[in-house]
Protein backbone atom coordinates (compact mmCIF):
# COMPACT_ATOMS: atom_id res chain seq x y z
CA UNK A 1 0.00 0.00 0.00
CA UNK A 2 1.33 3.41 -0.98
CA UNK A 3 0.03 6.82 0.05
CA UNK A 4 0.21 9.18 -2.94
CA UNK A 5 0.43 12.98 -2.68
CA UNK A 6 -1.07 15.17 -5.39
CA UNK A 7 2.42 16.02 -6.66
CA UNK A 8 3.29 12.32 -6.86
CA UNK A 9 0.07 11.60 -8.74
CA UNK A 10 0.89 14.43 -11.15
CA UNK A 11 4.25 12.82 -11.77
CA UNK A 12 2.72 9.37 -12.25
CA UNK A 13 0.25 10.73 -14.81
CA UNK A 14 2.97 12.51 -16.77
CA UNK A 15 3.02 9.96 -19.61
CA UNK A 16 2.18 11.40 -23.01
CA UNK A 17 -1.17 9.60 -23.28
CA UNK A 18 -2.44 11.27 -20.08
CA UNK A 19 -1.17 14.68 -21.16
CA UNK A 20 -2.95 14.28 -24.49
CA UNK A 21 -6.18 13.25 -22.73
CA UNK A 22 -5.82 16.33 -20.51
CA UNK A 23 -5.33 18.70 -23.43
CA UNK A 24 -8.29 17.20 -25.31
CA UNK A 25 -10.57 17.44 -22.27
CA UNK A 26 -9.69 21.12 -21.73
CA UNK A 27 -10.16 21.85 -25.43
CA UNK A 28 -13.68 20.35 -25.21
CA UNK A 29 -14.33 21.99 -21.79
CA UNK A 30 -15.11 18.59 -20.31
CA UNK A 31 -14.20 17.61 -16.73
CA UNK A 32 -12.16 14.40 -17.08
CA UNK A 33 -11.01 11.76 -14.56
CA UNK A 34 -9.18 8.44 -14.43
CA UNK A 35 -11.42 6.22 -12.28
CA UNK A 36 -11.89 2.78 -10.77
CA UNK A 37 -9.48 -0.13 -10.79
CA UNK A 38 -6.51 1.73 -12.27
CA UNK A 39 -6.52 4.24 -9.40
CA UNK A 40 -7.22 1.55 -6.79
CA UNK A 41 -4.30 -0.52 -8.00
CA UNK A 42 -1.97 2.50 -7.88
CA UNK A 43 -2.50 2.67 -4.13
CA UNK A 44 -2.22 -1.11 -3.77
CA UNK A 45 0.96 -1.11 -5.91
CA UNK A 46 -0.54 -3.74 -8.20
CA UNK A 47 0.02 -3.78 -11.96
CA UNK A 48 -3.03 -2.60 -13.90
CA UNK A 49 -3.46 -2.35 -17.66
CA UNK A 50 -7.08 -1.20 -17.69
CA UNK A 51 -7.35 2.60 -17.87
CA UNK A 52 -10.93 3.86 -17.48
CA UNK A 53 -11.66 7.54 -18.06
CA UNK A 54 -14.91 9.28 -17.13
CA UNK A 55 -15.78 12.61 -18.72
CA UNK A 56 -18.65 14.88 -17.77
CA UNK A 57 -20.03 14.92 -21.30
CA UNK A 58 -19.72 12.48 -24.19
CA UNK A 59 -17.09 9.79 -23.81
CA UNK A 60 -17.44 8.99 -27.51
CA UNK A 61 -16.76 12.62 -28.54
CA UNK A 62 -13.78 12.67 -26.20
CA UNK A 63 -12.28 9.48 -27.69
CA UNK A 64 -12.86 10.53 -31.30
CA UNK A 65 -11.32 13.97 -30.73
CA UNK A 66 -8.34 12.46 -28.95
CA UNK A 67 -7.88 9.97 -31.78
CA UNK A 68 -7.63 12.80 -34.30
CA UNK A 69 -5.17 14.65 -32.06
CA UNK A 70 -2.91 11.59 -31.78
CA UNK A 71 -3.06 10.91 -35.52
CA UNK A 72 -1.52 7.81 -37.05
CA UNK A 73 -1.26 4.86 -34.70
CA UNK A 74 -4.42 5.75 -32.80
CA UNK A 75 -7.40 3.45 -33.27
CA UNK A 76 -10.83 4.31 -31.85
CA UNK A 77 -13.66 1.78 -31.50
CA UNK A 78 -17.10 3.16 -30.65
CA UNK A 79 -19.83 1.25 -28.81
CA UNK A 80 -22.80 3.56 -29.28
CA UNK A 81 -25.30 1.23 -27.62
CA UNK A 82 -23.31 1.56 -24.41
CA UNK A 83 -22.19 5.16 -24.86
CA UNK A 84 -18.54 4.13 -24.60
CA UNK A 85 -15.44 4.16 -26.79
CA UNK A 86 -12.05 2.47 -26.66
CA UNK A 87 -8.81 4.04 -27.84
CA UNK A 88 -5.71 1.98 -28.57
CA UNK A 89 -2.42 3.82 -28.98
CA UNK A 90 1.09 2.39 -28.90
CA UNK A 91 0.18 -0.60 -26.76
CA UNK A 92 -2.07 1.35 -24.37
CA UNK A 93 -5.84 0.89 -24.16
CA UNK A 94 -8.13 3.52 -22.66
CA UNK A 95 -11.90 3.18 -22.18
CA UNK A 96 -13.94 6.42 -22.27
CA UNK A 97 -17.44 6.82 -20.90
CA UNK A 98 -19.60 9.78 -20.03
CA UNK A 99 -20.46 10.32 -16.36
CA UNK A 100 -23.91 8.92 -15.69
CA UNK A 101 -26.56 8.19 -13.17
CA UNK A 102 -28.41 4.89 -13.21
CA UNK A 103 -31.79 3.52 -12.15
CA UNK A 104 -32.93 -0.09 -12.21
CA UNK A 105 -36.08 -2.17 -12.62
CA UNK A 106 -36.53 -5.12 -10.27
CA UNK A 107 -36.29 -7.85 -12.89
CA UNK A 108 -33.11 -6.74 -14.66
CA UNK A 109 -29.56 -5.72 -13.87
CA UNK A 110 -29.50 -3.51 -16.97
CA UNK A 111 -29.88 0.09 -15.80
CA UNK A 112 -31.76 3.03 -17.25
CA UNK A 113 -28.89 5.45 -17.91
CA UNK A 114 -28.94 9.25 -17.88
CA UNK A 115 -26.16 11.79 -18.18
CA UNK A 116 -24.82 12.77 -14.79
CA UNK A 117 -22.10 14.46 -12.79
CA UNK A 118 -18.89 12.96 -11.41
CA UNK A 119 -20.70 12.60 -8.09
CA UNK A 120 -23.50 10.65 -9.79
CA UNK A 121 -20.92 8.41 -11.43
CA UNK A 122 -19.09 7.72 -8.18
CA UNK A 123 -22.39 7.04 -6.41
CA UNK A 124 -23.17 4.23 -8.87
CA UNK A 125 -19.82 2.48 -8.32
CA UNK A 126 -19.95 -0.93 -6.63
CA UNK A 127 -17.40 -0.42 -3.84
CA UNK A 128 -15.65 2.51 -2.19
CA UNK A 129 -12.25 1.26 -3.31
CA UNK A 130 -13.49 1.37 -6.92
CA UNK A 131 -14.96 4.88 -6.64
CA UNK A 132 -11.60 6.69 -6.55
CA UNK A 133 -10.96 9.27 -9.28
CA UNK A 134 -7.94 11.38 -10.30
CA UNK A 135 -8.57 14.59 -12.25
CA UNK A 136 -6.77 15.08 -15.58
CA UNK A 137 -7.88 18.68 -16.28
CA UNK A 138 -5.01 21.14 -16.15
CA UNK A 139 -6.43 23.26 -13.31
CA UNK A 140 -6.74 20.24 -10.96
CA UNK A 141 -4.28 17.79 -12.54
CA UNK A 142 -3.43 14.88 -10.24
CA UNK A 143 -6.01 15.72 -7.57
CA UNK A 144 -7.70 12.71 -5.95
CA UNK A 145 -11.48 12.72 -5.56
CA UNK A 146 -12.42 10.25 -2.82
CA UNK A 147 -15.90 11.04 -1.46
CA UNK A 148 -16.46 7.71 0.33
CA UNK A 149 -13.15 7.14 2.10
CA UNK A 150 -11.96 4.53 -0.38
CA UNK A 151 -8.29 5.12 0.43
CA UNK A 152 -8.98 4.53 4.13
CA UNK A 153 -10.77 1.31 3.20
CA UNK A 154 -7.72 0.24 1.19
CA UNK A 155 -5.56 0.81 4.26
CA UNK A 156 -8.03 -1.05 6.48
CA UNK A 157 -8.54 -3.81 3.88
CA UNK A 158 -12.32 -3.40 3.86
CA UNK A 159 -14.86 -4.04 1.11
CA UNK A 160 -17.99 -1.88 1.47
CA UNK A 161 -20.42 -0.14 -0.82
CA UNK A 162 -20.53 3.66 -1.34
CA UNK A 163 -24.27 3.84 -0.69
CA UNK A 164 -26.87 1.54 0.93
CA UNK A 165 -25.61 -2.02 0.23
CA UNK A 166 -29.16 -3.37 -0.08
CA UNK A 167 -29.79 -0.99 -2.97
CA UNK A 168 -26.35 -1.66 -4.49
CA UNK A 169 -26.85 -5.45 -4.49
CA UNK A 170 -30.55 -5.47 -5.34
CA UNK A 171 -30.00 -3.14 -8.32
CA UNK A 172 -27.20 -5.28 -9.77
CA UNK A 173 -26.90 -8.67 -8.04
CA UNK A 174 -23.68 -9.47 -9.90
CA UNK A 175 -22.07 -7.05 -7.44
CA UNK A 176 -22.55 -9.71 -4.76
CA UNK A 177 -20.23 -12.02 -6.67
CA UNK A 178 -17.83 -9.14 -7.30
CA UNK A 179 -17.85 -8.29 -3.59
CA UNK A 180 -16.67 -11.78 -2.68
CA UNK A 181 -14.28 -11.91 -5.63
CA UNK A 182 -12.53 -8.65 -4.63
CA UNK A 183 -12.34 -9.76 -1.00
CA UNK A 184 -10.71 -13.00 -2.18
CA UNK A 185 -8.33 -11.46 -4.72
CA UNK A 186 -7.15 -8.74 -2.34
CA UNK A 187 -7.38 -10.64 0.93
CA UNK A 188 -9.82 -8.02 2.27
CA UNK A 189 -12.59 -8.24 4.89
CA UNK A 190 -16.23 -7.65 3.89
CA UNK A 191 -17.62 -4.94 6.19
CA UNK A 192 -20.43 -6.25 8.44
CA UNK A 193 -23.30 -4.18 7.04
CA UNK A 194 -22.23 -5.06 3.50
CA UNK A 195 -22.04 -8.77 4.38
CA UNK A 196 -25.47 -8.69 6.00
CA UNK A 197 -26.83 -7.23 2.75
CA UNK A 198 -25.30 -10.17 0.85
CA UNK A 199 -27.35 -12.52 3.00
CA UNK A 200 -30.54 -10.48 2.60
CA UNK A 201 -30.26 -10.16 -1.18
CA UNK A 202 -28.84 -13.56 -2.13
CA UNK A 203 -32.01 -14.70 -3.91
CA UNK A 204 -31.57 -11.82 -6.38
CA UNK A 205 -28.67 -13.75 -7.94
CA UNK A 206 -31.33 -15.63 -9.94
CA UNK A 207 -31.48 -12.83 -12.54
CA UNK A 208 -27.73 -13.06 -13.30
CA UNK A 209 -26.62 -15.16 -16.26
CA UNK A 210 -24.56 -18.28 -15.65
CA UNK A 211 -21.82 -16.87 -17.89
CA UNK A 212 -21.32 -13.86 -15.61
CA UNK A 213 -21.33 -16.02 -12.51
CA UNK A 214 -18.76 -18.36 -14.10
CA UNK A 215 -16.52 -15.38 -14.91
CA UNK A 216 -16.49 -14.40 -11.24
CA UNK A 217 -15.90 -18.00 -10.11
CA UNK A 218 -12.92 -18.21 -12.46
CA UNK A 219 -11.46 -15.06 -10.91
CA UNK A 220 -12.02 -16.46 -7.41
CA UNK A 221 -10.31 -19.69 -8.44
CA UNK A 222 -7.31 -17.75 -9.77
CA UNK A 223 -6.93 -15.80 -6.50
CA UNK A 224 -3.94 -16.44 -4.21
CA UNK A 225 -6.12 -18.23 -1.59
CA UNK A 226 -9.28 -19.25 -3.47
CA UNK A 227 -10.81 -21.09 -0.50
CA UNK A 228 -11.62 -17.71 1.06
CA UNK A 229 -14.07 -16.96 -1.75
CA UNK A 230 -15.93 -20.26 -1.42
CA UNK A 231 -16.15 -19.93 2.36
CA UNK A 232 -17.65 -16.45 1.93
CA UNK A 233 -20.08 -17.71 -0.73
CA UNK A 234 -21.17 -20.37 1.72
CA UNK A 235 -21.41 -18.01 4.72
CA UNK A 236 -23.72 -15.59 2.94
CA UNK A 237 -25.90 -18.33 1.42
CA UNK A 238 -25.00 -17.80 -2.23
CA UNK A 239 -23.20 -21.12 -2.69
CA UNK A 240 -26.28 -23.41 -2.62
CA UNK A 241 -27.93 -21.10 -5.16
CA UNK A 242 -25.09 -20.98 -7.70
CA UNK A 243 -23.30 -24.29 -7.01
CA UNK A 244 -25.54 -26.73 -5.11
CA UNK A 245 -23.32 -29.73 -5.91
CA UNK A 246 -20.41 -28.12 -4.06
CA UNK A 247 -22.59 -27.02 -1.14
CA UNK A 248 -23.86 -30.61 -0.81
CA UNK A 249 -20.34 -31.76 0.13
CA UNK A 250 -20.57 -30.06 3.52
CA UNK A 251 -21.06 -31.82 6.80
CA UNK A 252 -19.80 -34.74 8.86
CA UNK A 253 -21.93 -37.78 9.62
CA UNK A 254 -21.10 -40.09 12.51
CA UNK A 255 -22.35 -43.64 12.96
CA UNK A 256 -21.22 -46.16 15.56
CA UNK A 257 -18.49 -43.73 16.56
CA UNK A 258 -17.11 -43.51 13.03
CA UNK A 259 -17.14 -40.22 11.13
CA UNK A 260 -16.01 -39.15 7.68
CA UNK A 261 -14.21 -35.88 7.04
CA UNK A 262 -16.02 -32.77 5.83
CA UNK A 263 -15.48 -33.13 2.11
CA UNK A 264 -16.24 -29.46 1.41
CA UNK A 265 -13.42 -28.19 3.61
CA UNK A 266 -11.13 -30.98 2.45
CA UNK A 267 -11.77 -29.84 -1.12
CA UNK A 268 -10.94 -26.23 -0.25
CA UNK A 269 -7.70 -27.38 1.37
CA UNK A 270 -6.78 -29.31 -1.80
CA UNK A 271 -7.65 -26.23 -3.88
CA UNK A 272 -5.35 -24.01 -1.81
CA UNK A 273 -2.60 -26.63 -2.01
CA UNK A 274 -2.89 -26.68 -5.81
CA UNK A 275 -2.91 -22.88 -5.96
CA UNK A 276 0.49 -22.74 -4.31
CA UNK A 277 1.94 -24.74 -7.21
CA UNK A 278 0.15 -23.61 -10.37
CA UNK A 279 -1.96 -20.85 -11.89
CA UNK A 280 -3.53 -23.35 -14.31
CA UNK A 281 -7.24 -22.44 -14.07
CA UNK A 282 -8.46 -25.82 -15.26
CA UNK A 283 -6.28 -27.76 -12.85
CA UNK A 284 -7.77 -25.57 -10.11
CA UNK A 285 -11.24 -26.50 -11.40
CA UNK A 286 -10.16 -30.16 -11.23
CA UNK A 287 -9.11 -29.67 -7.61
CA UNK A 288 -12.48 -28.08 -6.82
CA UNK A 289 -14.38 -30.93 -8.49
CA UNK A 290 -12.19 -33.94 -7.72
CA UNK A 291 -14.51 -35.24 -4.95
CA UNK A 292 -17.75 -33.72 -6.28
CA UNK A 293 -19.48 -37.14 -6.44
CA UNK A 294 -18.80 -38.09 -2.82
CA UNK A 295 -22.30 -37.08 -1.63
CA UNK A 296 -23.81 -39.36 -4.30
CA UNK A 297 -21.53 -42.30 -3.57
CA UNK A 298 -21.49 -42.16 0.25
CA UNK A 299 -22.39 -45.50 1.83
CA UNK A 300 -22.20 -46.98 5.33
CA UNK A 301 -20.59 -50.42 5.51
CA UNK A 302 -20.60 -51.83 9.06
CA UNK A 303 -17.26 -53.62 8.65
CA UNK A 304 -15.27 -50.67 7.23
CA UNK A 305 -17.32 -47.55 8.02
CA UNK A 306 -18.06 -44.79 5.51
CA UNK A 307 -17.13 -45.45 1.89
CA UNK A 308 -17.20 -43.43 -1.33
CA UNK A 309 -16.53 -46.19 -3.84
CA UNK A 310 -16.03 -45.09 -7.45
CA UNK A 311 -16.55 -41.42 -6.61
CA UNK A 312 -13.85 -40.59 -9.15
CA UNK A 313 -15.71 -42.34 -11.99
CA UNK A 314 -19.07 -40.89 -10.95
CA UNK A 315 -17.45 -37.46 -10.64
CA UNK A 316 -16.02 -37.68 -14.16
CA UNK A 317 -19.53 -38.44 -15.46
CA UNK A 318 -20.87 -35.36 -13.67
CA UNK A 319 -18.36 -32.94 -15.23
CA UNK A 320 -20.07 -32.39 -18.63
CA UNK A 321 -23.41 -31.50 -17.02
CA UNK A 322 -21.72 -29.20 -14.50
CA UNK A 323 -19.78 -27.41 -17.23
CA UNK A 324 -22.94 -27.12 -19.34
CA UNK A 325 -24.95 -25.67 -16.46
CA UNK A 326 -22.22 -23.16 -15.64
CA UNK A 327 -21.67 -22.22 -19.29
CA UNK A 328 -18.03 -23.27 -19.03
CA UNK A 329 -16.30 -24.39 -22.25
CA UNK A 330 -17.44 -27.79 -23.52
CA UNK A 331 -14.14 -28.48 -25.29
CA UNK A 332 -10.71 -29.87 -24.46
CA UNK A 333 -10.68 -27.89 -21.20
CA UNK A 334 -13.73 -29.79 -19.99
CA UNK A 335 -12.22 -33.11 -21.11
CA UNK A 336 -9.00 -32.24 -19.26
CA UNK A 337 -10.90 -31.61 -16.01
CA UNK A 338 -12.89 -34.80 -16.56
CA UNK A 339 -9.69 -36.81 -17.01
CA UNK A 340 -8.11 -35.32 -13.89
CA UNK A 341 -11.19 -36.15 -11.81
CA UNK A 342 -11.41 -39.71 -13.15
CA UNK A 343 -7.71 -40.49 -12.62
CA UNK A 344 -7.07 -38.65 -9.35
CA UNK A 345 -7.29 -41.81 -7.24
CA UNK A 346 -4.86 -43.84 -9.34
CA UNK A 347 -1.53 -42.42 -8.11
CA UNK A 348 -2.78 -42.57 -4.53
CA UNK A 349 -3.66 -46.25 -4.86
CA UNK A 350 -0.27 -46.95 -6.44
CA UNK A 351 1.54 -44.99 -3.73
CA UNK A 352 -0.39 -46.81 -1.00
CA UNK A 353 0.68 -50.20 -2.33
CA UNK A 354 3.81 -51.63 -3.92
CA UNK A 355 4.85 -49.36 -6.79
CA UNK A 356 4.85 -51.86 -9.69
CA UNK A 357 6.13 -51.11 -13.17
CA UNK A 358 2.86 -52.35 -14.67
CA UNK A 359 0.68 -49.99 -12.64
CA UNK A 360 2.92 -47.03 -13.42
CA UNK A 361 2.98 -47.86 -17.15
CA UNK A 362 -0.82 -47.93 -17.24
CA UNK A 363 -1.03 -44.62 -15.37
CA UNK A 364 1.43 -43.04 -17.79
CA UNK A 365 -0.50 -44.39 -20.77
CA UNK A 366 -3.88 -43.09 -19.56
CA UNK A 367 -2.69 -39.69 -18.31
CA UNK A 368 -0.46 -38.98 -21.31
CA UNK A 369 0.90 -35.43 -21.41
CA UNK A 370 -1.17 -34.50 -18.35
CA UNK A 371 0.70 -36.86 -16.04
CA UNK A 372 2.62 -34.07 -14.29
CA UNK A 373 -0.59 -32.13 -13.60
CA UNK A 374 -2.23 -35.31 -12.30
CA UNK A 375 0.64 -35.96 -9.91
CA UNK A 376 0.47 -32.35 -8.68
CA UNK A 377 -3.27 -32.76 -8.01
CA UNK A 378 -2.76 -36.03 -6.19
CA UNK A 379 -0.03 -34.62 -3.96
CA UNK A 380 -2.30 -31.68 -3.15
CA UNK A 381 -5.00 -34.21 -2.22
CA UNK A 382 -2.97 -35.50 0.71
CA UNK A 383 -4.50 -33.55 3.60
CA UNK A 384 -4.14 -36.15 6.34
CA UNK A 385 -3.65 -34.66 9.80
CA UNK A 386 -1.51 -37.69 10.70
CA UNK A 387 2.04 -36.47 9.93
CA UNK A 388 3.48 -40.00 9.61
CA UNK A 389 0.76 -41.09 7.17
CA UNK A 390 1.13 -37.88 5.17
CA UNK A 391 4.91 -38.25 4.94
CA UNK A 392 4.58 -41.89 3.89
CA UNK A 393 2.33 -40.89 0.98
CA UNK A 394 4.66 -38.08 -0.05
CA UNK A 395 7.68 -40.39 0.05
CA UNK A 396 5.85 -43.00 -2.04
CA UNK A 397 4.84 -40.31 -4.52
CA UNK A 398 8.52 -39.56 -5.01
CA UNK A 399 8.96 -43.24 -5.93
CA UNK A 400 6.03 -43.03 -8.36
CA UNK A 401 7.47 -39.89 -9.98
CA UNK A 402 10.86 -41.56 -10.37
CA UNK A 403 9.26 -44.69 -11.82
CA UNK A 404 7.32 -42.51 -14.28
CA UNK A 405 10.53 -40.87 -15.40
CA UNK A 406 12.47 -44.12 -15.70
CA UNK A 407 9.74 -46.02 -17.56
CA UNK A 408 9.05 -43.12 -19.90
CA UNK A 409 12.71 -43.04 -20.90
CA UNK A 410 12.86 -46.83 -21.22
CA UNK A 411 9.51 -47.75 -22.78
CA UNK A 412 8.25 -44.51 -24.40
CA UNK A 413 4.74 -45.24 -23.10
CA UNK A 414 3.31 -41.70 -22.91
CA UNK A 415 0.69 -41.30 -25.66
CA UNK A 416 2.01 -44.45 -27.33
CA UNK A 417 0.16 -46.37 -30.02
CA UNK A 418 0.76 -50.15 -30.15
CA UNK A 419 3.49 -50.82 -32.77
CA UNK A 420 1.21 -53.29 -34.59
CA UNK A 421 -1.97 -51.54 -35.70
CA UNK A 422 -5.33 -52.79 -36.93
CA UNK A 423 -4.39 -52.48 -40.60
CA UNK A 424 -1.42 -54.78 -40.16
CA UNK A 425 -3.53 -57.32 -38.25
CA UNK A 426 -6.11 -57.32 -41.07
CA UNK A 427 -3.41 -57.85 -43.71
CA UNK A 428 -1.67 -60.58 -41.76
CA UNK A 429 -4.82 -62.68 -41.31
CA UNK A 430 -6.81 -61.48 -44.32
CA UNK A 431 -9.59 -60.21 -42.07
CA UNK A 432 -12.37 -57.70 -42.52
CA UNK A 433 -13.17 -55.41 -39.55
CA UNK A 434 -14.27 -57.69 -36.70
CA UNK A 435 -14.11 -58.26 -32.96
CA UNK A 436 -10.92 -60.36 -33.20
CA UNK A 437 -8.92 -57.37 -34.43
CA UNK A 438 -9.87 -55.32 -31.38
CA UNK A 439 -9.09 -58.27 -29.13
CA UNK A 440 -5.58 -58.64 -30.60
CA UNK A 441 -4.89 -54.90 -30.38
CA UNK A 442 -5.93 -54.87 -26.70
CA UNK A 443 -3.81 -57.92 -25.95
CA UNK A 444 -0.73 -56.28 -27.52
CA UNK A 445 -1.33 -53.05 -25.61
CA UNK A 446 -1.79 -54.90 -22.30
CA UNK A 447 1.32 -57.00 -22.87
CA UNK A 448 3.41 -53.87 -23.38
CA UNK A 449 1.91 -52.08 -20.38
CA UNK A 450 2.39 -55.14 -18.19
CA UNK A 451 6.04 -55.43 -19.28
CA UNK A 452 5.56 -58.84 -20.90
CA UNK A 453 7.02 -57.57 -24.17
CA UNK A 454 8.98 -54.41 -25.01
CA UNK A 455 7.35 -51.55 -26.91
CA UNK A 456 8.87 -52.67 -30.23
CA UNK A 457 7.35 -53.86 -33.52
CA UNK A 458 9.05 -57.25 -33.86
CA UNK A 459 8.23 -58.31 -30.31
CA UNK A 460 4.63 -57.11 -30.67
CA UNK A 461 4.26 -58.92 -34.03
CA UNK A 462 5.53 -62.21 -32.60
CA UNK A 463 3.23 -61.85 -29.59
CA UNK A 464 0.32 -61.23 -31.99
CA UNK A 465 1.07 -64.42 -33.95
CA UNK A 466 1.16 -66.51 -30.76
CA UNK A 467 -2.08 -64.99 -29.41
CA UNK A 468 -3.82 -65.37 -32.80
CA UNK A 469 -2.87 -69.04 -32.96
CA UNK A 470 -4.66 -69.63 -29.63
CA UNK A 471 -7.69 -67.87 -31.12
CA UNK A 472 -7.68 -70.16 -34.15
CA UNK A 473 -6.42 -67.52 -36.59
CA UNK A 474 -3.78 -68.37 -39.18
CA UNK A 475 -1.66 -65.86 -41.07
CA UNK A 476 -1.96 -65.86 -44.86
CA UNK A 477 1.21 -66.65 -46.80
CA UNK A 478 2.70 -64.14 -49.23
CA UNK A 479 1.39 -66.18 -52.21
CA UNK A 480 -2.18 -66.44 -51.04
Amino acid sequence: MRDWTTDELKEHFSDNIFKQISATADELHMPCYVVGGYVRDLFLERPSKDIDVVVVGSGITMAETLGKRLGRGAHVTVFRNFGTAQLKYRGTEVEFVGARRESYSHDSRKPIVEDGSLQDDQNRRDFTINALAVCLNADHYGELVDPFGGVDDLYDKIIRTPLDPDITFSDDPLRMMRCIRFATQLGFYIEDETFDALERNKERIAIISRERIAEELNKILLSPVPSKGFVELDRCGLLPLIFPELAAMQGIETRNGRAHKDNFYHTLEVLDNISRHTDNLWLRWAALLHDIAKPRTKRWEPKVGWTFHNHNFMGAKMIPDLFRQMKLPMNEKMKYVQKMVELHMRPIVIADEEVTDSAVRRLLFEAGDDIDDLMTLCEADITSKNPDRKQRFLDNFKLVRQKLKDLEEKDRIRNFQPPVDGEEIMRTFNLQPCREIGSLKSAIKDAILDGIIPNEHDAAYQFMLERAQRMGLKPVSAGE
